[in-house]
């Protein structure tokens, strides 16, 4: 078997019609961060999030999350909790405030940020006289979080909820799309997810003034003037017209995406239903449904025999990329004199968890591949 080219984790899927159409924009010299692209890829976001938030497209889901803690107003020691199991995107903007991240433990159900926790601490950090300012749920790997119980906590002790959706475009909970239950909500088009626009993201916000306030950050904060003005420090965070075509056209293929990575989640159940000890994600139940931007799964030692470290550098001699969960942030050398509330269910998915390719253009034969060196350590 040809094991040449390798098979990655979350590769873009670009279509030859995206291709042609930046072609087309460089001829057309459409270079600007404001256009017809821009407004278009926004209006298809906000149609398809089927909601009535107002759409401001960033030139990263980490911008869209540093401009959600601005217009939530977070300020230099305010405190900001954010579950521990996601990327470091998650959380670094809360440093660029000088603010104070908290760290909290994943549930069982979902791996996400874990309700009864997370009231413990807002508890905990009020007894101390620190009320936190905002609370940042992310939704891993595509999978909701257990959204209800956390907006009623939010709501309940009047905290902002930052929902941080930018593995989740295309899951939804209940029948409402991921990124619509906060008071803010992010998107990423990175090149590795389930669509990208090479680069970009989305701020999903509830009124019109935020997202003016949001543009007006998000373009240097550049005063009413003929001449350059500026009454406050803005940021270079606005999307280029050119990517925002890339990712309006994406939009075409979103549902087809989702569809393709539901497939390969199901096709791993298929491989390791009989595999004690392997566990596949997937949803706790019917209310939950997931985009399955990556397909992972947890592996039980003591009773497969192989550990994640053993099946991920099985894949890596034929040339197939995988990736272990996220390492906690409160684990990370950077983070760690921050709070944390919990015990080890994030520390167990990152020892025990492995990413398994999921791209949207997998092949049947990158399949049996997988499948085939799968089948060497079983």
């Amino acid at each position: 078997m040809n094991n040449k080219f390798k098979i990655l984790l979350s590769p873009p899927c670009i279509r030859l019609k995206e291709k042609l159409n930046v072609i087309g924009f460089l001829f057309r010299n459409m270079l600007l961060n404001q256009g017809d692209n821009i407004f278009e890829f926004e209006r298809k976001i906000n149609k398809y999030l089927n909601s009535n938030n107002k759409i401001i497209l960033l030139n990263s889901g980490t911008s869209a999350i540093h401009l959600s803690l601005i217009l939530s107003n977070v300020k230099e020691n305010d405190i900001v909790i954010c579950q521990t199991a996601t990327f470091s995107a998650s959380v670094n903007p809360i440093i660029y405030q000088g603010a104070i991240p908290v760290f909290i433990d994943s549930e069982e159900d979902t791996k996400n940020i874990c309700p009864i926790l997370l009231e413990k601490a807002i508890i905990q950090e009020i007894s101390k006289g620190k009320k936190p300012k905002a609370i940042i749920m992310v939704h891993l790997y595509g999978m909701p979080a257990k959204i209800n119980q956390i907006v009623s906590i939010a709501k309940k002790y009047e905290i902002t909820l930052i929902e941080d959706a930018a593995e989740a475009f295309g899951s939804s909970y209940k029948g409402q799309k991921c990124g619509t239950f906060g008071d803010y909500g992010i998107l990423s088009f990175n090149t590795n997810k389930i669509i990208t626009a090479f680069g970009g993201g989305a701020l999903i916000c509830k009124s019109k003034e935020d997202k003016q306030k949001a543009v007006f950050l998000a373009t240097q904060a550049r005063d009413e003037a003929p001449h350059y003005q500026h009454s406050e420090i803005g940021y270079n965070y606005r999307i280029s017209n050119v990517l925002a075509g890339i990712g309006r056209g994406q939009m075409e293929v979103l549902e087809e995406h989702v569809a393709l990575r539901r497939k390969n989640n199901q096709f791993y159940q298929e491989i390791f239903k009989n595999v004690a000890g392997v566990t596949v994600f997937e949803e706790p139940n019917s209310d939950y449904f997931s985009n399955h931007w990556l397909s992972c799964i947890l592996i039980d030692t003591k009773k497969t025999g192989f550990s994640r470290e053993d099946l991920r550098l099985q894949l890596e001699k034929d040339n197939i990329e995988s990736r272990p969960l996220w390492k906690p942030m409160h684990l990370q050398p950077v983070f760690k004199d921050c709070d944390y509330y919990g015990a080890t269910v994030s520390e167990d998915l990152f020892k025990n968890g492995l990413c398994l390719p999921s791209g949207s253009n997998l092949r049947q034969e990158d399949l049996n591949r997988i499948h085939k060196s799968i089948k060497k350590l079983l």
